[in-house]
């Protein structure tokens, strides 16, 4: 006789959940945009997302480089400016891909070096200084751009992703999110009355509204942001003309009032950025090699990105030779940084990434709407400014909720392996920890003894080990990928890691939504066909 403890369970309700080549329940995928009003919406929504990184890195380096208010202003400009031109360039010839192509902090720490370097200190004229730091860092991009465009175009990178399966790919993905934990909430804590407050109403607008009024659901999750990010700017508008932070200090007057920035009485009325506008770029090998290692990480970095896009767009895998393509396109977006002085190069903007996961919105038209703005905005200054001027902490609740969500799309291809077996256990588990591990180790000593583990006669070289060992997502990455095609290959072990469920996705024919997803516009296949 069956004991109590209800009815028993059927069969079909006991089985896991199916494996999904696309992800259902997105509203709009790549090919099918939101009617033009959405549209514009959705597309002004990205553009807000991307200004804290292209605010915080200058912000970063400018004054280091002895620029001030006006040459800041300058520059969060011109990398607006070329970042809606990459992100149009990677939409409509790259992966095309709803990815927006925006600055990366990748690059930072090559900058910062060059920026340290002997030849640069004794200048007297902090403006002089700008400039010629700035042509460095020119020449040294523009070089590295190499890189990402002989991998790319040449189709070694699509060789080199042939080989990745959904095991190998979710570390790099995982950490391509979670690993940017130190920008959320230390973030948000710098002025804990703004980001918290704007951290608590994105979720309650973006998850719990949704289920309570029906009728409306897709107004409050498809633009959180829209709705959020005004409350919050209005009051932390009223705290700083109310005098709440008169005497407060100067750190925290800097990321709490929003007449900080400078950004809106530095910026011109109207300026187009051109190249060379900080004259001709200067050329040094040492500081060449740096960026290249930089360019290396942020291609490795963009992979994994360009792979959750896709899943957040509820497209097919990518196929390794769109990969490839994507890279090189991602080279052409560094050199037009070397050309026109961004202070830093570009990789997928991964906040944005996350963006598409919170609207369910994965349309392509939206991102090119958006890098409409970003030009729009860099080229009418004062208004730019002004959108730039939005308190840093209100970004940073952004970023916890965004790279989470890229974070929890890597894990999603688990999906595709044996969760049963001990390889993927040691693989996963191993490549995770030692992803976390390693550049934690790398950052801890930079921060105590002012210069990274390897600190041997030749900068160049330690600049490479340490930007390259100081990425979460390419240790992990690299970790993953090297064990999961070394580590005993049989049969049985190719679909323990997944591989199978991708083989009909690495060559592009062998798939029709491939040619649905990731063709070029205007027949440009016949001239440059995906192999």
């Amino acid at each position: 006789m069956a004991g109590g403890g209800g009815p028993t369970p059927k069969q079909e309700d006991l089985q896991p959940h199916p494996v999904k080549d696309q992800l259902p329940h997105v509203s709009y995928c790549i090919t099918s945009p939101p009617p033009w009003p959405e549209a514009i919406l959705l597309g002004f929504q990205h553009f807000l997302v991307m200004l804290g990184t292209t605010v915080i890195i200058p912000t970063a380096l400018v004054p280091q480089m002895g620029g001030g208010n006006d040459e800041k202003a300058r520059v969060v400009q011109t990398l607006l400016f070329v970042a809606g031109i990459n992100t149009l360039l990677q939409t409509f010839l790259g992966t095309r891909l709803p990815a927006v192509v925006a600055g990366s902090y990748t690059f930072v720490m090559p900058t910062i070096s060059i920026i340290l370097a002997a030849r640069y200190t004794n200048l007297p004229d902090p403006t002089e200084r700008f400039r010629r730091i700035m042509r460095g860092t020119q020449g040294a991009l523009i070089v590295a751009s190499a890189l990402q465009i002989i991998v790319g175009f040449s189709g070694l990178w699509r060789n080199v992703t042939r080989y990745l399966s959904p095991l190998s790919a979710v570390p790099l993905i995982a950490l391509v999110g979670a690993g940017f934990y130190e920008l959320g909430f230390p973030g948000v804590a710098k002025c804990i009355e703004i980001g918290l407050p704007q951290l608590i109403l994105l979720v309650v607008f973006s998850q719990y509204i949704p289920h309570v009024m029906h009728h409306v659901r897709h107004v409050f999750d498809r633009f959180a942001v829209i709705f959020t990010v005004p409350i919050v700017w209005l009051y932390a508008y009223l705290l700083t003309v109310g005098g709440a932070y008169r005497h407060a200090p100067p750190k925290t007057q800097f990321h709490c009032r929003t007449d900080r920035s400078g950004l809106v009485g530095g910026a011109p009325w109207i300026r187009v950025p051109y190249p060379f506008q900080w004259g001709a770029p200067t050329f040094d090998a040492g500081d060449a090699f740096a960026m290249m290692a930089a360019s290396f990480v942020a291609l490795v970095e963009s992979t994994g990105a360009f792979i959750v896009i896709a899943r957040y767009a509820s497209a097919t895998p990518v196929p390794p030779s769109v990969l490839s393509r994507g890279i090189g396109w991602q080279g052409i977006g560094i050199l037009l940084d070397g050309l026109f002085g961004t202070v830093n190069g570009s990789s997928v903007s991964v906040e944005n990434a996350g963006l598409l996961a919170l609207t369910r919105v994965g349309s392509r038209r939206v991102v090119q709407i958006a890098a409409g703005f970003m030009i729009f905005f860099s080229v009418l200054g004062k208004f730019g400014a002004v959108f730039a001027s939005i308190p840093l902490p209100i970004f940073a609740a952004l970023y916890c909720i965004f790279f989470a969500y890229v974070g929890a799309g890597g894990l999603s291809f688990l999906q595709f392996c044996n969760l049963n077996s001990f390889r993927t256990f040691f693989i996963l588990g191993f490549s995770l920890f030692m992803g976390l591990s390693v550049p934690q180790y790398f950052n801890e000593y930079t921060s105590v003894a002012g210069y990274g583990p390897v600190h041997t006669g030749a900068r160049w070289f330690n600049d490479i080990i340490n930007v390259m060992f100081s990425s979460k997502p390419f240790v992990a990455g690299i970790v993953a990928y090297f064990l999961d095609n070394t580590l005993y290959r049989h049969e049985s072990v190719r679909k323990d890691r997944g591989y199978h469920w991708w083989d009909k996705f690495r060559s592009f024919r062998t798939d029709t939504r491939s040619e649905e997803f990731y063709s070029l516009p205007f027949n440009l296949n016949k001239f440059f066909p995906s192999v």
